[in-house]
């Protein structure tokens, strides 16, 4: 059985719960608490010994009825109390939806009953992300606003290029889909990874990958899914932009996807080392990470952010201290419709940390991938090969040369120029006919105003003579 037949086996269970009005996110996260003493017992004894000899699967597996549901209760208070190690990160917190036993033991039975023995360790670790995606997949789920799309993670780790011996980080890891990418491409692309030496090994294991994520139950889904990869790197439970986060420094790589929106009641962030103040949280992760790379003119970040960085007043010194401090060499205007919310509009900046402070980035170069393009969602998932021509611009010896019309550049002086605003290399639309007859901002938004003061006009007219209607059947 492949992992995609196993994945799309375990995913049906779905519907048996639905009575239990388990949603798609709490299947995945009770999925995950059962899984893990399964693979617990398929990996071998390194783990299954950190669990308690009572709360193994074989006694998962015996029970039935009222008593599994008492059993299954117990085993997670457990667990999550006096458990070991990761199984007690994992477990912590854990309570479960299933009110239904039958339901419960048809998902153990169902678990128990497929060839694990058939999948080796890379292919577990894909298989729990392919459980992952289907539920990002899934809108009615919610988990795509932390579930970043393979494909563009795959794009930003190649361009990046993360090298053995570099501690990586992502300081909003969601299951930990970057960190893992990261770690893929370096043993898809060392040849000598089987002759490094013990402690090089020993470091690409427990210390190369790292994060940190704020919601408990992703926060084990991420536990989960880097154990299935055979990384140990800290995952931390902690919100990055807390005082925390203050300790996450030093990196040589740093890959994310921080989450969109503000802080709740406009609070600003409570770190207390931030230079700028605002309750953008975007434009705070945005400091947390180009401050958390090593200033050796090497470390370097590759970031999904909305376009609101972009342009946002409040950003703006917060992107002339990156442009100092880093060379902000690339932006990638990314298509709408890749992520959960269908008019989210999304960038990846590209930037590396200079040795010194000031004027670090020269000019920054652009590359549309929205303007013209086919819509992306569900029926039109977005593919490689819609980055390649992208790639090519990014990789190329003189980008001068590149004869695209999407890839445009600007300097330092003209963005200064511009309100060192970044929200810029958007071609012409199709879409638009004739921009010769475009207003200015100025007089769109007096044409504006024109019209809405014409529909309050129209809408106060239609009320009176509703008005005096009414007077006349009172009559």
């Amino acid at each position: 059985m492949t992992s995609s037949e196993i994945v799309a086996r375990l995913w049906k269970l779905c519907d048996v719960l639905r009575d239990d009005g388990i949603t798609y996110h709490q299947y995945v996260t009770e999925l995950t608490y059962i899984l893990f003493l399964k693979m617990a017992k398929e990996q071998g004894e390194e783990i299954e010994k950190l669990i308690d000899e009572n709360y193994r699967w074989e006694k998962l597996i015996s029970y039935d009825g009222i008593e599994l549901k008492k059993f299954y209760k117990e085993l997670l208070d457990f667990l999550g109390t006096k458990g070991q190690g990761i199984v007690k990160k994992i477990y912590q917190g854990a309570s479960t939806n299933i009110e239904e036993p039958n339901n419960l033991k048809k998902i153990i039975t169902t678990i128990d009953s497929i060839e694990w023995y058939s999948q080796d360790e890379e292919e577990l670790g894909n298989l729990y992300e392919g459980l992952l995606e289907k539920n990002a997949s899934e809108k009615k789920s919610g988990a795509g606003q932390y579930f970043t799309p393979r494909v563009l993670i795959d794009v930003i780790v190649d361009l990046i290029k993360p090298q053995v011996g570099e501690l990586c980080n992502d300081p909003a890891c969601g299951t930990f889909g970057f960190m893992i990418a990261a770690d893929r491409y370096i043993k898809n692309r060392t040849d000598d990874l089987f002759n490094l030496s013990e402690e090089e090994s020993i470091f690409q294991q427990t210390k190369a990958f790292s994060g940190c994520e704020l919601v408990r139950d992703t926060h084990r889904l991420a536990l989960m899914n880097a154990m299935l990869h055979n990384i140990q790197g800290e995952i931390k439970l902690a919100d990055t932009l807390s005082n925390e986060g203050k300790s996450m420094c030093d990196y040589d790589v740093v890959l994310t996807n921080p989450p969109f929106g503000t802080k709740k009641g406009g609070e600003r962030a409570t770190r207390d080392d931030f230079t700028f103040s605002t309750s953008n949280k975007q434009l705070n992760f945005l400091q947390h990470i180009y401050r958390s790379l090593k200033a050796d003119g090497k470390a370097r970040a590759g970031v999904v952010l909305p376009d609101n960085v972009l342009f946002d007043s409040q950003g703006e010194k917060i992107r002339c201290d990156l442009m100092d401090k880093c060379n902000l060499h690339t932006i990638l205007r990314l298509p709408t419709g890749i992520f959960y919310a269908q008019g989210v509009k999304t960038n990846v900046l590209f930037f590396t940390r200079g040795e010194k402070d000031k004027d670090n980035t020269k000019e920054v170069w652009v590359y549309d991938m929205r303007t013209n393009m086919p819509s992306f969602g569900k029926t039109n998932p977005l593919k490689r090969e819609d980055f390649k021509k992208f790639e090519e611009a990014y990789e190329a010896e003189d980008r001068r040369k590149v004869g695209d019309e999407r890839w445009s550049v600007l300097t330092r002086e003209e963005i200064e120029k511009r309100g060192n605003s970044l929200d810029f290399g958007l071609i012409r639309d199709e879409s638009i006919l004739n921009y010769d007859e475009l207003e200015s901002p100025i007089e769109n938004i007096e044409n504006c105003i024109f019209e809405l003061e014409e529909s309050l006009s129209l809408l106060k007219s239609v009320m009176d003579e509703l008005n005096s209607v009414e007077e006349r059947l009172v009559e």
